[in-house]
């Protein structure tokens, strides 16, 4: 279990998150260049995301929906009426030079999210994080630094317009966070809720999800916030929990010291673990909001809403709840099972087709995820159905077979033989009286192993165990083998 570093117990630390999103649209945000990632650079562009002159956007209806309903998951109020908004941004990534976004009427305000947290004794505590608000946005392009100069770095810089124009929601956090692990942890659920959605594949190390933290650090008691540092480049839950407990250690230092906290962007190094400054932080007057003159209001109709709202999955924590409340699994194995929607999936058809959930729990999150790993595949991608997996469980619960034996036929039922087909001719063998002449062959046989045995070395009895396993090819009951054994070997 990953633990947040001590702080010191004076003081407290007010953290919220902006979160970038990209929804998984085929087509851009305001025009009908395509989202795929990896391409050529300055191959998915247009008129409309070059922002030449005499273009108009239009919104893709697709980005509204993924938006409302991410608002609707996060618990937020969808506004009957929200627009777009100029935000004046000059930077060489982004032609038109400024940003389509929204401002003071967003899509999506005032919702929250439940975060899960376990201590060391395995005790889960729960916390709502409030949302402030959700609102669409178009991306920036990309700038790629290149060359090598003994001063500065690099010597020329390369643009790539693909991304520019690519859909985003931004979601804001309420200053609710009191810690790099409550932080991770909100970034991570946040993740689950739109990939079950499907609106967006989350993958950081694609740039699809873009986490920048808010801190401040002040005593514990007084109202006021301390000076807010913006924190960016973070690619991973686990370096946004270090470069927040690094932030924390660093604003208390300062503070202690009598130095002053400057409102600024800072970023993540990661290969020193630290933070540096980047930039001094702009306010919304520096951006000069305005209302964007080519693109209509949004209106949300009450049967849209009510559409969309039918169309919502089951959520990560609703699932978390039903899996240990009325299932009775683990705390660990609720979130192993939740924590990708095509496995909970798998689990809850495995269910649905007679199986113990306890034991295709153990199945799903061991045996066949270790499988998983090694071959670097996801749980689609296998041929063992989730009925085939329940009729396994089954034919060990009713003695058909042994745990064993299903083990060591795992690599054929999980390329596509059927469990009728893998254990022809294994069944147990349950019968006292076919299986203790077999005992008493074995024991005849290791006449020096049974001496040791009575001679008080009692572990012996795991080999006649297994010589019986082996002579019957481990198609012996071995609860009854076990038994048929002690009682031969104390005889």
């Amino acid at each position: 279990m990953t633990t947040a570093t001590t702080v010191k117990t004076e003081y407290e630390a007010i953290i919220g998150l902006e979160t970038h999103c990209q929804l998984s649209t085929n087509t851009k945000i305001f025009s009908n260049s395509s989202t795929a990632f990896g391409a050529d650079p300055n191959t998915n562009i247009d008129p409309v995301c070059m922002g030449l002159p005499g273009v108009l956007p239009v919104l893709n209806q697709k980005v509204l929906e993924y938006a409302v309903k991410t608002g609707l998951a996060l618990n937020c109020q969808i506004a009957k009426y929200s627009k777009f908004d100029r935000k004046q941004y000059f930077y060489p990534d982004l032609p038109k030079n400024y940003q389509i976004s929204q401002y003071d009427l967003p899509i999506a305000e005032h919702g929250w999210l439940e975060i899960e947290l376990v201590d060391a004794e395995g005790n889960p505590t729960r916390k709502r994080i409030g949302i402030t608000r959700l609102h669409m946005e178009e991306d920036a392009g990309k700038l790629v630094h290149a060359g090598s100069d003994r001063l500065s770095g690099s010597t020329y810089s390369l643009v790539d317009y693909n991304r520019a124009g690519i859909p985003l929601v931004e979601i804001v956090s309420e200053p609710d966070l009191r810690s790099g692990i409550e932080a991770a942890e909100y970034a991570e659920e946040l993740r689950r809720i739109v990939r079950y959605l499907g609106v967006s594949d989350g993958n950081m190390q694609e740039g699809s999800l873009r986490c920048d933290v808010n801190i401040s650090v002040r005593p514990v008691g007084r109202k006021e916030f301390g000076t807010k540092v913006e924190i960016k480049n973070m690619n991973s839950f686990n370096a946004i929990q270090r470069a927040i407990d690094y932030e924390i250690e660093r604003q208390i230092a300062a503070v202690e010291a009598g130095a002053s906290i400057i409102q600024e962007t800072r970023l993540w190094e990661e290969g020193t673990q630290r933070t540096i400054s980047m930039r001094i932080k702009e306010g919304s007057s520096d951006y000069r909001y305005f209302p964007e003159p080519d693109l209509t209001p949004i209106e949300v109709s009450n049967a849209q809403l009510e559409q969309w709202r039918s169309e919502l999955p089951e959520l990560p924590a609703q699932k978390r709840h039903h899996y240990q409340n009325d299932l009775g699994l683990s705390i660990y194995d609720a979130r192993v099972l939740t924590e990708d929607h095509p496995v909970s999936k798998y689990f809850e058809a495995a269910i649905a087709s007679g199986a113990n959930p306890k034991a295709a729990a153990n199945w799903i999150t061991q045996d066949i995820a270790a499988h998983l790993n090694k071959q670097k595949l996801n749980i689609t991608e296998i041929a063992l159905t989730p009925t085939n997996l329940a009729d396994i469980i089954t034919r060990i619960e009713t003695g058909k077979i042994s745990n064993a034996q299903a083990k060591e036929k795992l690599p054929d039922l999980l390329s596509g033989i059927s469990p009728e087909k893998a254990f022809a001719g294994q069944e147990l063998i349950t019968d006292p009286n076919v299986l203790e002449p077999i005992v008493d062959e074995v024991i005849a046989a290791n006449l020096k192993e049974l001496e040791k045995y009575r001679g008080g070395n009692t572990n012996l009895k795991g080999f006649f165990v297994g010589q019986v396993l082996k002579k019957t090819g481990k198609r012996a009951d071995p609860k009854l083998t076990n038994e048929l054994v002690e009682k031969k070997l104390n005889a």
